[in-house]
C-alpha cells in the first residue's frame, strides 16, 4: 500500500516539498522562540509569541475555508511560499545587518503564520485530492511523519548550530527551503485544477447569484453539514484541544531546558529531537495501529500518553528522560495526526474539506490565544511545572472528545452533499 503512495508523481512532489520546507520551518521556529527568550528571559514572552502566531488565524479562518474550497489547491500553496519566504528573507538580511528587533520578529512570525494557518487545510485538502480512496491512512502517514519529523528535527538541529549561525543564518536557510518547496509544488501538475462540486451543475442558479451571495451560501452549507454529522463535531472538538496544547508547548519546552536542567540552547534541541523521532518513527507503525485499533481509539490512547507525558516532563530526574518523554509525545502526536486527518479524509467530500478543516483550525487558535496567554502567565509568575500540567489537563480533555459516545455515520467522502 505505501507502494502505490508513490507510485503516484504528484503525491511524491508533495511529500519531498513538506519535508524540505518543514526543516527550514522548524529551524526558524526553534531559533526565533530561544532568540526570544534570550532577549526577554520571560516565559509570558513566550506566550505573546504563540498569541500573535494566532491573530491572523482569528481574522482569517473563517473566510478561507470558502477560498480554499473554491481555488486552485497547489496554486494557493505556491503562492504561501513565496510571500512567506520573502517575508522571512527581509528579516534574514536584517539580522546579518544587525538591526533586527524583538518586534520585528514578533511581526515576522505573524505574517508568516497568517500563511501557515491558510496552508496547512490547503495542503490536506490537496493530499486528499490527490490521493485514491481507501489509501488515506497511507497518505497520511507519510505527509505527517514529514511535517513532524522536518519540523521537530530541524529544531534539534538548530539548537546545536544557534551560537554560531545566528538567528540570520536560520532563517536564510528557512528561505532557501520555501524556494526548493515551491518548485517541488511548481511540478506536481500543470494547469488549474478545482475540485467539482454538485451544486455547481445548478448553473442557473449559480449564476443568478453575486460574488457575495455565493460566497455567503457555500460558508452556511459548511456550517449545515457539520450540524448534520455528530462525530465529525467532535472530531473537531479534540482536533481543536490538541492543536492548542500541542502549539503552546513553545511556550514551555526552552524554560525546561534553560531553568529545570540548566541546558542552554543545546538541551533546547536534544527536547526537540525527541519530539521529532519519535514524530517520524510513529510512520513505521501508525497504519498498522489504527487499523488494528480504530481510529477513535487510536487518537484517545495518543491523548492520554501525550497527557501523561507533558505533565510528568517537569519532574524528570535528569535530561535524558525528559527527552524520552519528549520522544513518546511526538510518537503519540505522529499517531493521533495520522488518524484524525484520515477520519476527516473518509468523513467529508473533498468539496468541503476547506470550511470544515477552517472550522477546526479557528476554534483550536481561539483556545490557543487563552491556553498561551495562561500557561505563559503560570509558568512565569508561579511555577513552570504547573504550566505544563494545565498543557496535561488539555490533552485530557481531548481524550474524553476522542472517547465520547457517538453513533456510527457512513463515510460521506463519495455523497453528494
Amino acid at each position: 500500500m505505501m507502494r502505490t503512495i508513490f507510485e503516484k508523481r504528484s503525491l511524491r512532489y508533495v511529500f519531498t516539498a513538506n519535508v524540505i520546507s518543514m526543516l527550514g520551518s522548524g529551524m526558524n521556529s526553534a531559533a526565533v522562540a530561544w532568540y526570544i527568550l534570550q532577549a526577554t528571559h520571560s516565559e509570558m514572552a513566550l506566550g505573546t509569541l504563540a498569541v500573535v502566531m494566532t491573530i491572523p488565524a482569528m481574522l482569517m479562518l473563517p473566510f478561507t475555508g470558502v477560498i480554499i474550497d473554491r481555488e486552485d489547491r497547489r496554486r494557493l500553496v505556491m503562492m504561501l511560499d513565496a510571500v512567506r519566504a520573502i517575508i522571512i528573507l527581509t528579516v534574514s538580511i536584517l539580522s546579518f545587518l544587525g538591526k533586527v528587533k524583538v518586534w520585528q520578529v514578533y511581526l515576522m512570525n505573524t505574517l508568516v503564520a497568517a500563511g501557515f494557518w491558510m496552508f496547512w487545510p490547503t495542503i490536506t485538502a490537496l493530499v486528499q485530492e490527490l490521493t485514491p480512496e481507501g489509501e488515506f491512512v497511507q497518505a497520511n502517514t507519510f505527509l505527517l511523519a514529514g511535517v513532524q519529523g522536518g519540523w521537530l528535527i530541524a529544531g534539534s538541529i538548530v539548537g546545536f548550530v544557534y551560537n554560531h549561525i545566528g538567528l540570520g543564518g536560520v532563517l536564510l536557510i528557512d528561505f532557501t527551503t520555501y524556494v526548493v518547496s515551491f518548485l517541488c509544488y511548481f511540478a506536481v501538475r500543470k494547469g488549474r485544477h478545482v475540485v467539482p462540486r454538485p451544486a455547481e451543475l445548478r448553473a442557473d442558479i449559480v449564476a443568478a447569484e453575486t460574488g457575495l451571495q455565493r460566497f455567503w451560501r457555500e460558508m452556511r452549507e459548511g456550517i449545515h453539514f457539520l450540524r448534520n454529522h455528530r462525530s465529525v463535531i467532535l472530531l473537531g472538538i479534540g482536533w481543536a484541544l490538541f492543536l492548542a496544547a500541542m502549539t503552546t508547548g513553545i511556550v514551555v519546552t526552552p524554560p525546561l531546558s534553560d531553568r529545570i536542567f540548566h541546558a542552554g540552547a543545546i538541551g533546547y534541541g536534544w527536547l526537540n529531537a525527541g519530539w521529532g523521532v519519535g514524530a517520524f518513527v510513529s510512520a513505521l507503525y501508525a497504519p498498522w495501529l489504527i487499523a488494528r485499533l480504530g481510529t477513535r481509539t487510536a487518537i484517545a490512547s495518543s491523548m492520554a500518553l501525550l497527557a501523561l507525558c507533558m505533565t510528568g516532563s517537569p519532574f524528570a530526574p535528569v535530561l535524558a528522560v525528559a527527552v524520552l518523554l519528549y520522544g513518546f509525545m511526538g510518537s503519540a502526536r505522529g499517531v493521533s495526526g495520522v488518524a484524525m486527518n484520515t477520519s476527516i479524509m473518509e468523513q467529508v467530500p473533498p468539496h468541503f474539506m476547506g470550511r470544515v478543516q477552517n472550522t477546526f483550525y479557528f476554534s483550536g487558535t481561539f483556545l490557543q490565544i487563552v491556553l498561551a496567554l495562561v500557561v505563559g502567565a503560570v509558568a512565569h509568575k508561579i511555577s513552570l511545572t504547573a504550566g505544563f500540567a494545565i498543557i496535561g489537563l488539555v490533552y485530557a480533555a481531548a481524550f474524553v472528545s476522542a472517547t465520547w459516545p457517538v453513533e456510527a455515520e457512513a463515510s460521506t467522502v463519495s455523497a453528494a452533499e
